[in-house]
């Protein structure tokens, strides 16, 4: 795609990146077959192909206008898109200079500035935590649809002691430790049973994705600074990997690299910290010869399993829970439309309702087609987001293995 980029990006770190991105894109059109919004609207400037053309305009130099804001708030970075071209395009991370061009040049509304100031600041924030617990206690009491978007409080088992030699980073999550604090039990317990034993990192805080979600790009590169900070005296102690148990955090902390890769200070340490990172599907299916013998007898089960975008389109980690499953003994359900977004996708699900319930309910047609009784997913968002929706249990795959190791 020929590009003329406006003086005040041209040469910079940001024009340099966006012109090789913008250059890869030859206007095939695949992206538009798998976009989440472009499936609801059919419209092409709520697909890739249309909202690569407005942020070319807008590095161009032309006029910011309402309607290129809103189609690029409109879009979920699910990027299935580039799970689907052919040219490889990085459209997540043009995206990401569009949005932050787009805020620098077209200043949001007052009202908008504030909200998204609040989500950043509340969701990552330890308040989260003792107020997601009042709302537990208050369950009962609130209306249908909000009693739907607080889970129900669950026992908690006891977090297993380190008393292995390898020994991994976990990060625990800002809102998981708020909504599904068993999950982080529950890679603990598996992590163990696979011999090795979890560094819980409570000053760390948000991975940054929060952030990213939201145009704050500064505010991301801050929290990635303060968990590095945070992290590196086990690393540098020997620590053998950094295990995300939420596909969405996951990704985020594998983009540190890139994310501080013109910083002198840390970019150097942040790469360190990409090539540790893992999901904890990597891990488990690499030290699956240690634990598919163990396993107890799998109870019959219709169970289908949810493939976060982040995992399968950002962290292209297609198929990998699925084999685990099915090695540990499940027959998965059919899937109809398994690439399409839940419409969880971080804060979006808050800042877009309409659309996220409408492809929420075309995703869990798609995973109900064989009447399941357990829908199993890899990322609290889309674990919370699919549950509001329906009355069959949405559960993260370790909690499943835990038990079944048990």
């Amino acid at each position: 795609m020929q590009t003329q980029l406006a003086s005040f990006i041209q040469g910079t770190a940001q024009g340099l990146e966006a012109e090789a991105i913008l250059r890869t894109c030859v206007h095939c059109g695949f992206c538009t077959a798998v976009c989440p919004t472009y499936l609801l609207t059919g419209n092409e400037l709520e697909g890739p192909r249309g909202r690569i053309y407005l942020i070319k305009q807008l590095l161009e130099g032309a006029a910011v206008t309402d309607k290129t804001q809103t189609h690029l708030d409109h879009c979920l970075t699910c990027r299935a898109c580039e799970t689907a071209c052919p040219s490889g395009v990085r459209y997540g991370h043009l995206l990401d200079i569009g949005r932050a061009v787009l805020t620098e040049r077209a200043p949001r509304p007052v009202g908008s500035r504030w909200i998204r100031r609040l989500l950043s600041a509340f969701l990552t924030s330890a308040a989260v935590i003792p107020l997601y617990r009042v709302a537990q206690w208050l369950r009962v009491l609130l209306p249908l649809q909000l009693r739907r978007l607080v889970r129900p409080r669950e026992h908690l088992p006891a977090w297993p002691q380190a008393r292995h030699a390898r020994r991994v980073l976990m990060p625990e999550g800002c809102v998981q430790r708020a909504m599904a604090p068993q999950i982080n039990v529950a890679t603990a317990q598996v992590l163990d049973a696979l011999q090795f034993s979890v560094l819980r990192t409570p000053v760390s805080g948000c991975c940054g994705a929060i952030r990213q979600h939201l145009d704050e790009s500064e505010g991301a590169r801050t929290q990635a600074r303060r968990n590095i900070d945070a992290w590196w005296p086990a690393i540098v102690a020997g620590c053998s990997a950094i295990v995300s148990n939420a596909s969405g955090c996951g990704l985020m902390l594998k983009d540190y690299g890139r994310l501080l890769k013109d910083d002198p200070l840390y970019a150097t340490k942040a790469a360190k910290v990409s090539t540790l990172v893992c999901d904890i599907a990597e891990l488990v299916y690499a030290e699956r010869a240690n634990w598919l013998s163990r396993i107890r007898a799998v109870q019959a089960q219709r169970i289908v399993f949810h493939a976060p975008c982040t995992l399968q389109h950002g962290q292209q980690r297609t198929g990998l829970v699925e084999s685990l499953l099915t090695e540990a003994g499940v027959t998965l359900l059919p899937v109809s439309e398994g690439h399409v977004c839940c419409g969880s996708a971080g804060t979006y699900s808050l800042l877009q309702p309409t659309t996220a319930r409408a492809l929420r309910e075309r995703k869990l047609q798609g995973l109900t087609i064989a009447s399941p009784e357990l829908i199993l997913s890899a990322n609290v968002g889309c674990i919370s987001h699919l549950a509001a929706g329906t009355t069959i249990r949405v559960r993260h795959w370790i909690e499943w293995l835990a038990e079944a190791l048990a």
